[in-house]
């Protein structure tokens, strides 16, 4: 019974996949070098209005880190027109929500209104763009903000360091090597002048996608609004990017990180990847999924389950635009080691690349993805912000229906392959996250 209520759950689930429609946008460039991309869904009367900025953590100066992620706050104190404070206070008193998120590659903002207030939204993202108010109150302000963030969610968070101290160990010349949230003491040592040349350089149009998306029933004045508000704004410099490349990982890096929030180790083994845009990466993804996807995942079932060795397992791949990391993770139980946790993983490495997955375990695999595919476009927000990235960061914004079919496409002679080429001992990091010391004795 339990196997038929499987299949039927799957052959629902592919006749959805089936019959999901493409996703339709038209895109067009501003002189000013702005990329718009529209995409109409009159299925609900809301309408997202969003801009992704080429400017992540990785297009900081290696001495004052962590102003991507600052302005993701400093751009919500105010413009010329919108007095410092009410930017929130105009947005639901108009029936919208907004927010903005940063990563090492790209800022993104988006305000989520009714489609009748369409106009007000674009209005809104322009006057962020050409009129922001940058002084010192603003700065002063956010920089508490962003300190009490960072004790919140870093600081004073069990295993809040771990992304950070990986990345600290995997990079050594990109500058992916610093956390997103950057160092606060490089922050208290900017001068405001520094914040105004960094807004200067990248809030430009020419380093921008605007993407509309929603309930847009008049295109033409959708259109008319978007010259209006942005069309106008003047063009910035080119911005030149310099290339960082890391020299090849050949033989285990072995770190240790002591955090006084946690009274249970835990291990990481992390390997560098290679872009998100490439296939290996997709391919990776899967690899994932296999490993440590869910209660049946191999790494789960056996080290969690048949085994009890750890509390818990797990495994994903951190995707990014210049390289990414795959990390696996593990808790261990009782008696149980860090080492013993890897032995277990790299056993399961090792069946990943000498054994062929069965046919049946590759449908159940790409039944995973195609289920994926439709829930990551299921919202205007989700194909708002794909749209964005798709565009701006892989630099092909028809992957929004296209990039299912790469996956579709995955071999498990792939997956054996791929495992083989990157999941190797000699080519990670072996991270023992602890807890500290003091924690230890107490």
């Amino acid at each position: 019974m339990k196997n038929s209520l499987m299949a039927l759950s799957s052959m629902l689930m592919l006749g959805s996949v089936a019959s999901a429609q493409k996703v339709a946008f038209e895109e067009y460039n501003l002189d000013n070098g702005m990329h718009v991309i529209l995409h109409n869904d009159s299925s609900a009367p809301v309408v997202i209005t969003s801009v992704m900025y080429h400017v992540g953590s990785k297009d900081e100066n290696p001495e004052r880190t962590g102003f991507a992620h600052f302005f993701e706050h400093l751009l919500f104190e105010g413009t010329a027109n919108i007095k410092r404070g009410e930017w929130f206070k105009i947005v639901t008193s108009n029936g919208g929500t907004n927010n903005a998120n940063t990563s090492d590659d790209r800022t993104y903002y988006y305000e989520v209104f009714p489609s009748n207030n369409l106009e007000l939204a674009l209005w809104m993202e322009s006057e962020r763009l050409m009129h922001p108010v940058i002084n010192q109150i603003g700065v002063d302000t956010q920089n508490e903000v962003v300190k009490e963030e960072k004790r919140l969610r870093v600081d004073n968070q069990p295993y809040g360091n771990l992304i950070a101290e990986v990345k600290k160990n995997m990079f050594t010349n990109h500058p992916y090597r610093w956390a997103t949230i950057g160092s606060m003491e490089h922050l208290d040592a900017s001068k405001l002048e520094e914040f105004q040349a960094f807004n200067k350089k990248f809030y430009v149009p020419n380093n921008a996608v605007l993407v509309v998306a929603g309930d847009l029933s008049d295109m033409a004045k959708t259109k008319e609004w978007i010259q209006k508000y942005f069309g106008a704004i003047p063009k910035g410099a080119d911005i030149v990017r310099k290339t960082f490349a890391e020299e090849p990982i050949t033989k285990t890096i072995k770190a240790t990180y002591q955090d006084p929030n946690i009274q249970l180790p835990m291990v990481v083994a992390s390997y560098r990847t290679p872009s998100m845009k490439t296939r290996d990466a997709r391919v990776l993804d899967m690899i994932s999924t296999i490993l440590s996807d869910g209660k049946s995942s191999r790494l789960y079932k056996k080290i969690v389950d048949d085994k009890k060795m750890a509390l818990q397992i797990g495994a994903f791949s951190y995707s990014q635009e210049d390289y990414g990391m795959y990390i696996l993770y593990g808790m261990p139980q009782g008696t149980n080691t860090s080492e013993g946790i890897i032995k277990e993983v790299d056993e399961e490495i090792v069946r990943l690349q000498t054994e062929l997955l069965s046919d049946k375990e590759m449908q159940k695999l790409k039944n995973k993805y195609e289920n994926n595919y439709v829930n990551g476009n299921a919202s205007v927000e989700g194909i708002a912000e794909n749209l964005a990235s798709f565009y701006l960061l892989y630099g092909d914004i028809n992957l929004i229906n296209t990039e299912i079919d790469m996956y579709r496409s995955i071999t498990a002679q792939e997956i054996r392959d791929i495992a083989k080429k990157y999941l190797n001992p000699n080519q990670r990091l072996i991270l023992d996250y602890v807890p500290s010391k003091d924690k230890a004795q107490n």
